[in-house]
């Protein structure tokens, strides 16, 4: 139980009641903002070059993915889709006898970059060439940069 009085916290002298109420000092503040700027500096690089990395992991989930639908179309078409047919042809029809699709519950999604995949059938790497340009857009490249392929 406490001993005192109600009164004793009312009693406090106005220097020390305002001096609880005054918050932080600016060198306080400045000291935090401080911390916290170098504490970002050390943590976001790592946080930068985690997203480049999902990225790519996800290119390269979406790239099988779709591999995988193709080789269905493949089982029941006899043939991929040629080039000119496209990623279209796993869901919709190009007129052909035997398809059974669609092949993909959605259309094809962009790459994680925001671009189209590249779809060629016959591809220079095997029955198709699948891929993504990487982060530049660009062939080759290396990081970020790099492409993401099917045949790797």
């Amino acid at each position: 139980m406490l001993h005192g009085n109600i009164d004793d916290f009312s009693r406090q002298s106005p220097s020390s009641a305002k001096r609880s109420q005054a918050g932080f000092t600016l060198i306080e503040l400045l000291i935090v903002m401080i911390i916290l700027g170098l504490l970002a500096a050390l943590v976001a690089p790592k946080m930068f070059q985690k997203v480049g990395t999902s990225r790519a992991n996800a290119a390269k989930a979406q790239i099988s993915m779709i591999g995988t639908a193709l080789d269905a179309f493949r089982l029941d078409v006899g043939r991929y889709p040629t080039t000119q047919e496209g990623l279209d042809a796993l869901r919709v029809n190009p007129n052909l006898a035997n398809w059974d699709g669609p092949y993909l519950p959605q259309n094809v999604p962009p790459d994680p970059w925001g671009r189209p995949y590249v779809y060629e059938s016959p591809g220079q790497h095997g029955d198709y060439d699948l891929y993504s340009l990487g982060a530049d857009g660009q062939h080759g490249g290396e990081g970020d940069s790099q492409d993401i392929t099917s045949w790797q």
